[in-house]
């Protein structure tokens, strides 16, 4: 049919994830005491704001393609909905379990709060391989997971989102199944919907636009001429390459990419149109790209480049790579890719580190837009629409920046007392009702 969406296709975004994997939720926590220490939290305020708000176990009974009954378990953990209704995204994936679920909803909670988004953090979760899985057992499983929280979600309690192997088609089965419970059409229920079911233009391009926003304000920090930079991107996936194009039309000469077959290497800049151009021709990579010099990822990671954009997986720059960094801005435009190890060697070595719950937050900030248009029964134009995420980008980035100055702490620990703080002062002014 003319009007399905492939199911399988990848997420535009995805939130930031934990680092450590063993245990996700100390991950978290780890950067929040360092904030709550800084902030001088109240022994309370720290108990309250460091543990999620509610947990939700579903055992969902999905019927298969063979007729055997299989069931899944789902999970949806609101942490905080002190700031507003909770946000997050669903994740479809077989080793997803509680304790990662309740470090992403934390790391929604605070990221959320640092671009001044109305919303607190929640994240969902489906332990399933859905690349095993049909698009009919997809759809079975999404509608029962969506009905078994029918009473969790809600535009003005907990709104969904796309995440790791989920995509439109998955926001869209979730908007219909909610709606028909409802007896009502509810698109403000979830976020990252196709744009004829009230998805928002500009979406797709939202998280590399946010990186883009950021740099060219670190840039401007550091005393660097965008037309005077040369630029690394790691990953060519939809944050990467739009990261790429962006910071070339503003200037910057754009020497490096890579995908999953290496990187592309050329001193004098790259021919992005042309490389986007023979990707859709090859299956999606770059494999067999004879116009730029073949380099691996590591040396990627090493040129001597004015800004790069980690955008691949989390945990590329370990502590040697960081050793040979020569890049004097780091840009996270994928989730973790910095090692907490590497993290002490560039702060030694001076390089501004962007972290990931800021650099890569324009993707939850055009969620918020897609709410709010929903909300209100009126669409804007996709330059409305990058035009107030530059805006809050930019603005968030000047924050992070003050209070990395004001306590003499790395961006990221400043984007952690930002985020925290703004929590936090809200719980004050609300008081604890008994």
């Amino acid at each position: 049919m003319p009007f399905n969406f492939d199911v399988y296709e990848r997420s535009a975004y995805r939130e930031p994830a934990p680092i450590d994997h063993d245990s996700p939720f100390q991950s978290m926590m780890e950067r929040f005491d360092v904030a709550a220490e800084i902030l001088e939290l109240s022994p309370g305020f720290y108990e309250y704001l460091c543990r999620p708000a509610r947990m939700h176990v579903t055992s969902i009974p999905v019927e298969m393609d063979s007729g055997r009954v299989k069931i899944f378990e789902g999970y949806r953990v609101i942490h905080n909905n002190v700031l507003g209704p909770s946000k997050g995204g669903i994740r479809f994936a077989p080793d997803v379990t509680l304790n990662e679920v309740k470090a992403l909803a934390g790391w929604m909670t605070w990221k959320c709060s640092l671009v001044d988004l109305p919303f607190g953090g929640a994240k969902g979760g489906v332990a399933c391989n859905p690349e095993e899985m049909s698009p009919g057992e997809l759809e079975r499983l999404t509608r029962r997971y969506t009905a078994d929280l029918f009473d969790v979600f809600g535009p003005d309690k907990d709104i969904p989102a796309p995440d790791m192997n989920t995509n439109e088609q998955i926001m869209a089965w979730v908007l219909d199944t909610y709606s028909m419970h409802a007896r009502q059409t509810e698109n403000a229920v979830v976020t990252g919907k196709p744009v004829g079911l009230g998805g928002s233009k500009g979406r797709r391009q939202a998280t590399g636009r946010g990186v883009m926003t950021v740099t060219l304000a670190a840039m401007e920090q550091i005393g660097l001429a965008p037309g005077d930079c040369t630029v690394a991107v790691q990953g060519f996936g939809n944050v990467g390459a739009t990261a790429a194009d962006l910071l070339g039309e503003q200037g910057c000469t754009v020497v490096a990419v890579s995908d999953i077959t290496g990187g592309y290497y050329n001193e004098n800049g790259l021919d992005l149109k042309a490389m986007k151009a023979y990707t859709q021709q090859n299956g999606g990579t770059l494999a067999g790209y004879e116009e730029a010099q073949h380099i691996t990822n590591e040396e990627l990671l090493t040129l001597d480049v004015d800004v790069l954009v980690p955008a691949a997986k989390e945990g590329q720059i370990n502590r040697e790579i960081a050793e040979d960094l020569r890049a004097r801005i780091v840009a996270e435009g994928a989730n973790g890719p910095t090692h907490p190890a590497a993290d002490e060697v560039l702060a030694e070595k001076e390089v501004l580190v962007i972290p990931d719950i800021l650099a890569n937050a324009g993707g939850v900030t055009a969620s918020y837009f897609e709410w709010v248009q929903n909300r209100q029964g009126f669409f804007w134009t996709e330059e409305e629409v990058n035009r107030r995420l530059d805006r809050m980008m930019g603005e968030a980035f000047d924050k992070v920046y003050t209070a990395a100055d004001k306590y003499d702490v790395s961006l990221r620990i400043a984007a952690y007392v930002v985020g925290i703080r703004r929590v936090a002062e809200a719980l004050r002014m609300r008081g604890i009702y008994a």
